[in-house]
């Protein structure tokens, strides 16, 4: 899985990322800056996620986008 293409293109992703996880602000956003540690963390918060679970979730998505 190649990350790097998130984070390169973070302006264009962020969108998406909002749409699967809605409780995640404009602040939060611009915090992760395509940084997955940080999107993991910033759903944990958000959701009350194990990280296990964030984890999973991200992959999830990830796995579903025509980006990669």
């Amino acid at each position: 899985m190649d990350w790097n293409r998130v984070e390169g293109n973070w302006k264009q992703i962020k969108g998406k990322v909002k749409e699967q996880w809605g409780k995640l602000t404009d602040d939060d956003l611009d915090q992760i800056n395509g940084k997955r540690e940080q999107l993991e963390g910033k759903i944990q918060e958000r959701y009350g996620y194990a990280k296990d679970q964030a984890k999973k979730d991200i992959d999830d998505w990830y796995s579903n986008q025509r980006f990669h």
